[in-house]
């Protein structure tokens, strides 16, 4: 059995497989920073690697529930139960590295609502020692902005920003989960100094949004994929206490680097 720590967002989870050939992937895949063996995991996942087209679309809607004192993943390309009171976990997928992602993903997205911490569709940098984030919808500007970034910013994501609770505000975290852009982001974190909601428009333009506008703005823009009424409140109680903290705007920007003179 091979294993190693994934940590994302601080958290570690230990991923063990029998397939040298997935271990060599995952190696790959996280090791730009996100892989360490030091870590202290919260718990473990086992890897059965399945031959390819017994799990083969990635495009079909998952299923995130809980039952029988365990979570059920499931999607067209992995089937993953997570039972959190023994701290153990089973995902059967193929060998590359997509479902993967998306088992991670949804399972921080629960490791995190009960923090008062979110997974937001959204860019994100740090300059000055203070994260941005840069949030919208696909087209909105998130890759752009990211493209456009100068030397002194420190790209955490171009897809998926991932926020914890940090004392009275937020730090945001550098994620594996990349997009057009195709990179990953810097294990490192800051806190967040801001969250910008972006439009592409005839010149750059920063507007103050009030705080029901914001927090409305925000829930269409997290990840969470569980059907269960409780933590959705937990996640709509998140998403107000964000807007609370964080100072938001929305942007409008033409796609030139000069939008990031506003970004100070």
């Amino acid at each position: 059995m091979h294993g190693t720590c994934i940590e994302i967002g601080g958290m570690a989870i230990l991923v063990r497989t029998e397939s040298p050939e997935f271990f060599g992937i995952l190696e790959e895949r996280y090791g730009g920073g996100f892989v360490n063996p030091s870590a202290e995991p919260l718990f473990a996942l086992d890897v059965e690697i399945v031959p390819p087209g017994s799990n083969s679309d990635p495009d079909a809607e998952a299923s995130v529930r809980f039952e029988g004192g365990r979570w059920v993943l499931e999607r067209g390309d992995f089937y993953a139960e997570w039972n959190p009171g023994l701290g153990r976990g089973y995902i059967r997928q193929g060998a590359y590295p997509y479902a993967m992602d998306a088992v991670l993903r949804i399972l921080h997205s629960l490791l995190l609502v009960r923090q008062g911490g979110l997974l937001i569709h959204a860019a994100s940098g740090v300059r000055n020692g203070r994260a941005f984030l840069f949030s919208g919808v696909s087209g909105a500007g998130k890759t752009t902005i990211s493209r456009l970034a100068p030397q002194d910013v420190t790209l955490l994501t171009d897809e998926i920003s991932y926020v914890r609770r940090d004392g009275d505000g937020y730090r945001a975290f550098g994620t594996p989960f990349a997009g057009e852009l195709a990179k990953v982001g810097e294990n490192i974190s800051a806190p967040v100094a801001a969250l910008y909601f972006l439009a592409q428009g005839p010149e750059n333009r920063i507007e103050t949004m009030a705080p029901a506008e914001a927090g409305r703005t925000l829930l269409r823009n997290i990840l969470f994929f569980a059907e269960d009424a409780e933590l959705v409140k937990l996640v709509f109680d998140a998403a107000c206490e964000f807007v609370s903290k964080v100072p938001v705007y929305r942007l409008t920007f033409v796609p030139d680097g000069r939008v990031w003179d506003l970004i100070v």
